[in-house]
């Protein structure tokens, strides 16, 4: 006669185990108030603001939390497509709601100075062709730099580069009824690290944005 027996799986187990673990952390972490002393990592205005498709109900039977555990507000979160040239000289940004260009201020404008060089006005007029083509109302042109030098340079430098961008763009958008939002944010605001170079000429820059609008 032969006996049937029926064997565990070891893995499911702890494949379960795990699993519950990582939801109650997930729980945890949404749940999670934020650091008074975190600074934002893009300018105020600018974060991404969808609305969540779908409402959760936080009392639903078959969510199940751990005690004392609630759930943060529901969120989209942007889906983002980052394409950068080689050097790294020029760096567009898209998602669902905005397209962003950054461009080195190496690319723009000779050393410490707002004055636009020759190759300048070629590239600012082709990110106002896309932005005709998106027919977007309203253009951010934001100002950066590193954190070399004291930081009232940085503001105003960053600020008079911005206001060049501005003078060409608005030359070639006329027509085009756009609400302009001009700022120099100085050494505020970093994408890279400003310890080396490489990092501080990234951080030198002038970043134009704007909403997708019914062009596209």
């Amino acid at each position: 006669m032969t006996r049937s027996r029926t064997r565990r799986t070891p893995a499911r187990v702890t494949a379960s185990v795990v699993t519950a673990a990582a939801v109650v952390a997930a729980v945890q972490v949404l749940s999670a108030p934020a650091r008074a002393d975190e600074k934002p990592s893009v300018p105020p205005g600018t974060e991404a603001s969808a609305e969540p498709p779908v409402q959760v109900d936080a009392n639903a039977p078959g969510l199940k939390m751990v005690d004392g555990a609630t759930l943060a507000p529901a969120k989209v979160l942007d889906i983002k497509s980052v394409i950068e040239s080689e050097g790294g000289e020029e760096r567009r940004e898209d998602t669902n709601s905005d397209v962003k260009y950054a461009l080195q201020a190496e690319v723009l404008f000779g050393k410490d100075s707002a004055r636009l060089s020759p190759a300048a006005n070629g590239r600012i007029q082709a990110i106002a062709a896309e932005i005709t083509k998106e027919n977007a109302k309203k253009v951010r042109i934001f100002g950066f730099t590193d954190d070399l030098g004291s930081s009232a340079h940085g503001d105003v430098l960053s600020k008079q580069r911005a206001d060049a961008v501005h003078s060409v763009l608005a030359k070639a958008l006329s027509d085009a009824g756009i609400t302009y939002e001009v700022r120099g944010y100085g050494e505020q605001f970093p994408i890279a690290d400003n310890s080396n170079e490489e990092g501080r000429k990234k951080n030198r820059r002038v970043e134009v944005s704007y909403p997708r609008g019914a062009g596209g």
